[in-house]
């Protein structure tokens, strides 16, 4: 992985957006792709060069207002803001933060263990499947196995036939995994992730190279179970307090909606067959 990822970043966020997207005029034919260097810099209110320098890996210290300045500028979210700020160095925790401890507390567990009628799960920020409760191990039993939502998704024969609507579901763990990257770019168990999906998936090189970043928060989900058929669920996550990079998703049925009872039958045609978090997860 290239270590100019503040660079990489600001060129592909840079050439996603048309002069008016921005509100500014064009005029002649463009020879590049997106805004021009100059635009970003006169829009971001910064000096041309220097902004050419970020570009380029020679200035990697810019200050939070620069940053500010050019998340305006690039009409970028939140989480891509915050994205933005982590690769420069600037955001609180912006490094070591992805080095996530594996084991799952035992109240964890119990507590997932306790969400009978849902599937419920603990994953880190490189999408490993740290522990599952039942109905999780259910719901992902098409998958062999089911360690990584990103290999899972992109990998496994069964992601294209499970995600209804895989093309979304494909930008957002690629989106996921972006925002892990600002964390810590350089993670080896990031870098060997990054590594095999490229090599194995056009798709994931394609949208990889987008830069686009989102947060696991909540969401849609349309999926289709070999066991139950259609599944409409919406999913929540929360941050694991004491285990910093952790994340607990909780999935969701409409109470007496064909997916809540489609979910407890899957449960129950599943009872007895409970297996364990894989042992390779996060290795």
């Amino acid at each position: 992985m290239d270590d100019n990822h503040l660079g990489e970043f600001l060129r592909a966020r840079r050439s996603g957006l048309r002069p008016q997207d921005v509100g500014m005029p064009t005029h002649g034919v463009r020879r590049v792709a997106g805004l021009r260097r100059e635009e970003v810099a006169v829009l971001a209110g910064v000096n041309a060069d220097y902004y050419t320098r970020l570009e380029q890996g020679r200035e990697r210290h810019p200050s939070p207002q620069v940053l500010d300045a050019l998340g305006r500028a690039l009409l970028l979210d939140t989480d891509a803001r915050l994205h933005l700020h982590r690769l420069a160095g600037v955001a609180p925790a912006a490094r070591g933060s992805l080095h996530v401890t594996e084991q799952v507390s035992p109240a964890l567990r119990q507590l997932m263990d306790g969400y009978a009628h849902t599937p419920a799960f603990v994953m880190s920020r490189t999408l490993d499947l740290l522990a599952t409760n039942a109905l999780t191990d259910a719901l992902y039993a098409p998958f062999s196995p089911a360690d990584n939502l990103a290999r899972m998704t992109f990998l496994d024969p069964a992601g294209r036939q499970f995600y209804q609507d895989w093309d979304r579901a494909a930008q957002a763990v690629v989106a996921n995994l972006r925002q892990a990257a600002g964390f810590d770019p350089e993670h080896p168990r990031l870098g060997e992730l990054v590594d095999t999906l490229t090599e194995h998936s056009a798709v994931f090189r394609r949208l990889w190279a987008e830069h686009s970043v989102r947060g696991k928060t909540r969401d849609a989900k349309q999926l289709l179970h070999p066991d139950v058929g259609a599944l409409s669920l919406t999913y929540q996550s929360f941050d694991v307090r004491d285990a910093p990079g952790q994340q607990l998703v909780i999935y969701h049925a409409e109470p007496g909606s064909p997916s809540a009872h489609a979910l407890t039958l899957l449960g129950s045609l599943h009872a007895g067959g409970r297996r364990t978090a894989p042992d390779s997860a996060g290795q």
